[in-house]
């Protein structure tokens, strides 16, 4: 494997090739005059030719030192613009940022939260990508992904924004014909109808708020990976299922839907914010991270979407996402 170039070596060069001495060029650099004569001595003897003739008074190229004080110099000047872009970019953020979030959830309310981002942040570009699978964030390229459910263990950084409650919900045509369940065990008699990528879809449980716990097999006639495509089913009376608050609201606040077993609560799940690990990252994508912590925050939440879920503290903390 060849060496990699020595870019400080060839960077001392060209400063001393602009300030036409070693003193000068040590002194811009702040570093010390034998810094600069053992950089340049390093240059000489990893290409094999002699860059300067020295002596007490005078310092001049020699034929190879002029051949190549060039193309030092396009070093040092790329060098040094990549820099200033980085400052720039550090006070100015601009770039893509690339995120993911699920389907229903970022239709309903990423989408639309995106038009004051890029108002705010006219250089940033957004890469989003809706899916309700887990998608694997370092390997996909993400820069950050907005999930809503418990966390399995992982290296990645988490953030909870907001508790996300579940219903249990039903048409008044369903409750009609097949009756209103007064208990989570009835349910085994009732058509569901299932969002398949709960972490446990064959199990719903239930805790009543005087302690008593309740675990059912849903079975029926629609199970899908998006919970809009049982919307329609669900309205048309064609069972029960167990709907996201945010999705009630989004769906006329469930204007057609009834709540059930209102005493029993499934497993709470929140809203979380998942960045790699690592401790730096790029302005632009700190700006949208911060942004959407703002928008989708417990308190903005809570006033946004008119929801009362039991409130929880915003935190940072690290979690373990096998999938992710």
């Amino acid at each position: 494997m060849p060496n990699l170039p020595d870019l400080e070596a060839w960077a001392i060069f060209a400063k001393v090739v602009e300030l036409r001495s070693f003193t000068a060029a040590a002194e811009e650099l702040t570093i010390s005059k034998a810094t600069v004569s053992k950089a340049v001595s390093r240059l000489e003897r990893s290409l094999g030719v002699q860059l300067f003739h020295r002596s007490s008074r005078h310092l001049s190229l020699t034929e190879s030192g002029r051949e190549l004080a060039g193309r030092a110099q396009q070093l040092l000047s790329l060098g040094e613009e990549a820099e200033d872009a980085a400052r720039d970019e550090a006070t100015n953020p601009r770039g893509l940022v690339r995120l993911a979030a699920p389907m229903s959830f970022g239709i309903a309310h990423v989408g639309p939260a995106l038009p004051d981002f890029l108002a705010l942040y006219p250089d940033i570009a957004i890469d989003l990508h809706l899916s309700d699978e887990v998608v694997d964030i370092v390997a996909g390229g993400f820069d950050a992904a907005l999930r809503i459910g418990a966390l399995p263990d992982s290296t990645l950084k988490a953030r909870r924004l907001a508790p996300v409650s579940r219903h249990l919900v039903a048409s008044p045509a369903y409750l009609e014909s097949r009756g209103r369940p007064a208990h989570p065990s009835e349910l085994k008699d009732h058509d569901c109808l299932c969002y398949a990528y709960l972490p446990n879809p064959e199990s719903w449980r239930f805790t009543h708020k005087n302690g008593e716990e309740a675990h059912i097999r849903p079975s029926g006639p629609l199970r899908a990976n998006n919970s809009d495509a049982m919307i329609p089913a669900l309205k048309a009376g064609h069972g029960i299922a167990l709907v996201p608050d945010f999705m009630l609201q989004q769906h006329e606040n469930g204007q057609g839907l009834e709540k059930l077993l209102t005493e029993w609560s499934a497993p709470s799940v929140a809203l979380h914010l998942v960045t790699p690990p690592g401790s730096l990252r790029p302005t632009r994508v700190t700006a949208l991270v911060d942004f959407l912590a703002k928008r989708f925050g417990r308190s903005s939440w809570e006033k946004t979407h008119n929801s009362s879920p039991q409130t929880t503290e915003s935190q940072m903390s690290q979690v373990r996402d096998s999938r992710s």
